[in-house]
């Protein structure tokens, strides 16, 4: 696969990482543009293999291509991707632009799946979903879950739920940041130390999800499991009921939710 990237920063880079760590393609059949030179300077010290062009080079290269930029950039970025030629299948990150616009953008033809990753692609660990443009085949569906599944796990959805997979994946990293923090503070608030309580609470909070994924037994059965009558563990879940958590992070995913559609 000729596969080519316009917007080298940090979700961009960690894609490509994870595709080449899974040999989808090789460094030498990568093309890569950025505004900013630094960008890809520094992703070429990475992948001294990976060629570095303009938008249109990127376009006129590539099978397929990751559109990683701003929303404000997408419209100009099309432009320019469907003005080189080509017919490459196009896979933008970009939050709040609409499959409608961007194929308005790209005219009628254009191919264009749009991707809600989150931070945790990173390292691996991403959980994104993805809706197709009407031009897209099922050959496009499968090439867009071999490249994010390159970084994690991966979800078809209409476009319609992307905003829901913003409110819930998309933002949710960061309400589990505020969870492990308040855990932390907790373990601190009861004598340990620090960096005692924070590697305690983010192993617990990994430790839990890993279970959730690896028996796909449900989260209430996981919790019925470690919860004694008159125990500890059903005195704190009152505790939390009592002071609305479940109903604080479900409302949290549908202000989020509904805050995408607004931007959007």
């Amino acid at each position: 696969m000729k596969l080519g990237i316009i917007g080298c920063g940090k979700m961009g880079t960690a894609l490509l990482r994870g595709i080449l760590a899974r040999g989808i393609c090789a460094e030498s059949d990568v093309c890569a543009s950025d505004c900013v030179t630094a960008a890809t300077a520094a992703l070429q010290e990475v992948h001294p293999d990976v060629t570095i062009g303009t938008n249109e080079d990127v376009a006129g290269h590539s099978d397929a291509m990751l559109l990683c930029v701003k929303p404000h950039q997408i419209a100009e970025t099309l432009q320019q991707v469907a003005a080189a030629g080509g017919d490459p299948l196009v896979i933008s990150i970009a939050a709040g632009v609409s499959l409608e616009k961007m194929q308005a953008a790209m005219g009628p033809k254009g191919r264009i799946a749009r991707v809600m990753p989150n931070t945790p692609a990173l390292i691996g660990k991403g959980a994104a979903a993805f809706s197709l443009g009407s031009q897209c085949t099922e050959a496009d569906g499968q090439t867009v879950t071999a490249l994010l599944g390159a970084v994690g796990h991966v979800e078809q959805v209409p476009e319609s739920l992307l905003n829901a997979v913003t409110g819930l994946s998309g933002s949710g990293p960061a309400y589990v940041y505020t969870i492990i923090e308040a855990l932390a503070d907790g373990g601190v608030v009861m004598g340990l130390s620090k960096p005692q309580a924070l590697r305690l609470a983010a192993q617990t909070v990994a430790g839990a999800a890993e279970m959730v994924i690896q028996t796909g037994e449900h989260p209430a059965q996981l919790r019925d499991a470690v919860t004694s009558p008159g125990g500890t563990t059903i005195a704190a879940l009152a505790k939390l009921e009592e002071k609305g958590l479940r109903s604080a992070l479900i409302e949290a995913v549908r202000t989020a939710a509904m805050r995408a559609d607004e931007l959007g």
